[in-house]
């Protein structure tokens, strides 16, 4: 059934076409991924979808009744406290609850008979009603999307306290617990940690409503999106596939559109070289030849009726980054020794060691809360530990990146704030920023009035043109496009530096970084290896390396510690485990008495499992 029709809509502020001609439909039980570089429309499309704004032209046409849930749809709740704000998502619910009680306390006093039955009656509808449509389990259902977005802690502040990135977080909250039949998320994953991400991402795969939303995370469109909607040019095409079967599909479309182009463009050679000649021939025949001028008109009216193919833009402009460490820095360039941290009664981490040397590739994960920037300003020396050491090493130059980067500018113009970093002469200065994006008067744009993918941009080509080797990083595929994202990486990739990063994008973690230092219950653990690696080995406690446990002397530091148990064992060990349970399961059904037949199949299915356990205690012995 289709929720959601798009016919031939436009769009346009300020005389600025944002997108025309514009036609798609959305299925139910859709999970759709929109997509497309910052300033696209993607959003401005979101809110077209969410009947907030109005088309210019075409129109939308939305199934009879259609519930929407729109992410940006935030009320301000003065007086009503987060939990209460979660509560407004079951509001028919809790007026069915507050029917039951009222007549819980009516029943209970002296009545006819005839009346007391009526109200039984209409008490027994109500709490039927009330049960099928899940009253009892509001609270289950509230805990459940608080636990899964971090917001436990926010449930008994009051909505009009919070920070913008925290309303976000129970906004979220809120649309997830509505349950509308069209879910439309605009970058859901912004101020989420990983954990939260990871659960969202849960969440969306098992929602049975359809979906669209919007995500630069590309890891999580991987995770939830079955349709891509690639948004580029103003113009739109659907992708019936998730985000990396898109990536490919696209590159195969415009390799093919482009063959088709250049085909045709050869035809329109050749037709238009017969045509000159057809004239020629007719002019210098004595008399002129009319049949030849005739066959030369018929050739040129079916050029002029032939659909011209545009030819695809196959290189679309980016970012052009290029990071290069003039001076390298000593071998040790990060350590931390025994660092603990508290503000006021509360502990972040204690007795952390960290060690980063020459060009590592090193990042710091965990939950919001735990303490990662912190480190950071901690090597920055903007902020002081409580116990032990910070040292940066001899020769390092540090350029870092902010994921609140000139938060603090005023209405300094944008060239300006380059200059001020960068020695350049005006005409140089803007030549370089155009290899960011930045073209003509956009250089002379307030610094207070870019968005949030302009400012990190801005940053880059200033960091681009800096004498450091040692990139220190928070956040920093946060605001960018994929294609930046992209860019982004290739040209970290290519430093011949040391960098250090925190982030949440597991997409950008994975490809960059083998050396993670996790924040947990805190305490720091290391391991060697990528984010998924580390994800899949903190659980086994017995297989983690706590960062803590040792203090870190010269002599250790050469070659960080990793695992000291094989990961065959541990694969091989949660193997037995499973086996066992299964096979203790098993033999209680076998004693609850059963019938013959059904005790003969338990007791070959029984034979096969221990079978397969003495097969796995043999691989054990031989790996040990």
């Amino acid at each position: 059934m289709i929720v959601c029709s798009v016919n031939h809509i436009a769009k346009s502020f300020g005389g600025n076409i944002i997108f025309e001609d514009l036609s798609f439909e959305v299925h139910e039980g859709n999970r759709v991924g929109l997509v497309g570089r910052n300033g696209c429309g993607k959003t401005t499309l979101l809110k077209l979808l969410a009947n907030q704004e109005t088309v210019d032209g075409g129109v939308i046409h939305w199934k009879k009744g259609l519930k929407i849930g729109y992410l940006a749809q935030i009320p301000d709740y003065k007086d009503l406290t987060v939990k209460e704000v979660l509560k407004t998502a079951f509001s028919q619910l809790v007026e069915t609850e507050t029917k039951l009680q009222q007549l819980e306390v009516e029943m209970g006093q002296e009545l006819t008979p005839t009346y007391l039955q009526r109200l039984m009656d209409q008490y027994g509808k109500l709490q039927d009603d009330f049960i099928l449509n899940g009253g009892y389990e509001m609270d289950a259902q509230m805990d459940r999307v608080s636990h899964g977005l971090n917001i436990i802690e926010l449930l008994d502040k009051p909505f009009s306290l919070l920070s913008g990135g925290e309303k976000t977080k129970v906004g979220l909250a809120l649309s997830l617990l509505k349950k509308p039949e069209l879910l439309l998320l605009d970058e859901p994953t912004n101020h989420l940690d990983l954990m939260a991400i990871e659960w969202l991402g849960t969440f969306l795969k098992e929602y049975t409503g359809t979906i669209i939303l919007i995500s630069h995370d590309r890891y999580f469109l991987d995770e939830v999106v079955t349709k891509v909607l690639d948004m580029e040019d103003g113009e739109i095409e659907l992708y019936h596939t998730n985000f990396s079967g898109f990536v490919k599909e696209k590159e195969e479309r415009l390799l093919r559109e482009f063959q088709e182009f250049q085909e045709q463009q050869r035809k329109i050679k050749k037709m238009k070289e017969a045509i000159k000649r057809l004239r020629d021939w007719a002019n210098r025949a004595n008399p002129p030849s009319a049949a030849l001028h005739k066959r030369a008109t018929n050739m040129q009216r079916a050029l002029d009726r032939m659909e011209k193919l545009d030819r695809p833009k196959l290189d679309v402009k980016k970012m052009a980054i290029d990071f290069e460490a003039n001076d390298r820095s000593g071998k040790d360039v990060i350590k931390l020794e025994d660092v603990s941290k508290n503000f006021g009664s509360r502990t972040l981490f204690e007795k952390v060691n960290m060690l980063v040397q020459y060009k590592d590739r090193t990042a710091i994960v965990g939950e919001n809360g735990t303490g990662k920037s912190t480190l950071l300003k901690m090597i920055l020396s903007q902020c002081a530990s409580d116990q032990g050491t910070v040292k940066v090493g001899s020769n390092v130059k540090i350029g870092y990146l902010s994921q609140h980067v000139f938060h603090t500018i005023g209405d300094d113009r944008l060239i300006d704030v380059f200059r001020s970093e960068v020695s350049v002469n005006e005409g140089e200065a803007r030549n370089i920023l155009a290899r960011f994006l930045f073209y003509g008067p956009a250089v002379f744009r307030k610094v207070n009035q870019l968005s949030g993918g302009e400012r990190m941009r801005l940053r880059l080509a200033q960091l681009m043109y800096q004498d450091i080797n040692l990139l220190i990083l928070d956040e920093p595929t946060n605001h960018l496009d994929i294609d930046s994202c992209e860019v982004l990486e290739e040209a970290l990739e290519q430093f011949n530096g040391t960098i250090l990063a925190v982030s949440h994008d597991r997409y950008f973690l994975n490809k960059l970084f083998n050396k993670i230092y996790w924040l947990q219950d805190e305490t720091v653990y290391f391991f060697d290896g990528n984010y998924d690696w580390a994800k899949g080995k903190l659980g086994a406690l017995n297989v983690v390396q706590p960062a803590l446990t040792e203090k870190i002397t010269p002599k250790k530091v050469n070659k960080p510690q990793t695992a000291a148990i094989p990961v065959q064992v541990v694969d091989i060990e949660q193997k037995l485990e499973e086996l066992e349970t299964q096979i203790h399961l098993l033999k209680q059904r076998m004693d609850s008495g059963l019938e013959l037949e059904m005790l003969q199949k338990q007791f070959t299915e029984l034979e096969r499992l221990e079978t397969e356990r003495e097969h796995l205690y043999k691989q054990l012995d031989d790996v040990v």
